[in-house]
């Protein structure tokens, strides 16, 4: 599977927010996060950094 795991980075530390993320989209300034089984999450947030090899999605809170 190709699915990423998401983490909002906080003073330097990866707090897990969602597994087997598939679709990241803004919404209304917002980024809407779903896995694959649907479960979604609207976070006040922006991409921090892409890690394509890891899997991981890094997320930071927008200001």
């Amino acid at each position: 599977m190709c699915e990423a795991n998401a983490y909002l980075v906080r003073n330097g530390k990866e707090e897990l927010i969602m597994e087997a993320v598939d679709t990241i989209e803004p919404e209304n300034g917002d980024l809407r996060v779903v896995n694959i089984f649907g479960d979604q999450k609207v976070l006040k947030a922006r991409i921090k950094s892409l890690s394509l090899v890891n899997h991981k999605v890094f997320l930071e809170e927008k200001e």
